[in-house]
């Protein structure tokens, strides 16, 4: 049995999705967002940091998985987004968490079946595979998605290693 949890990283807004994996079985945990609505970058990255850390401390995770920066057409957008990953990375590190990223483009292969997909597509086969009563909000979407690819990679990993 593991939990993992899954980090889609923002700036001003970042998702987080927990889930439970035993053998193939995916159970849902918790999702939702850690909002910043600060205008200055420090301030942003501390409310990620301690965000994450409240996260972990509440549901435990064994593993932690997050997006890779993807080049943005902005510079700058994706300096903010490097910056809001390192302190999501640091809350997990600092929990002696192993952390694993993963390409938005084989998050989207691997929950829709597309590497092209969009948020919609996403959303609806994250709600299908996690049997929710609704499809979450898009970030926490993201970040579920994000867990459930690791959680596959893992049993791919178990399955060639026999």
């Amino acid at each position: 049995m593991s939990i993992i949890l899954g980090i889609d990283p923002g700036s001003r807004l970042t998702g987080y999705g927990v889930i439970r994996q035993v053998g193939r079985q995916l159970t849902y945990l918790g999702s939702g967002c850690i909002r910043t609505s600060a205008d200055d970058m420090p301030t942003r990255l501390k409310r990620i940091y301690a965000g994450v850390s409240e996260i972990i401390l509440q549901f435990q995770p064994d593993m932690f998985a997050i997006e890779q920066v993807f080049m943005a057409k902005n510079a700058d957008s994706a300096l903010k987004l490097g910056q809001a990953r390192g302190a999501a990375i640091v809350a997990a590190v600092n929990c002696d968490l192993p952390v694993f990223e993963y390409a938005a483009r084989l998050v989207k292969q691997s929950v829709v079946g597309t590497g092209a997909a969009d948020k919609k597509q996403v959303q609806h086969m994250v709600k299908m595979l996690l049997k929710l009563p609704a499809s979450p909000q898009a970030d926490a979407a993201d970040a579920l998605a994000i867990a459930i690819t690791h959680a596959h990679n893992c049993q791919n990993l178990i399955k060639n290693h026999k």
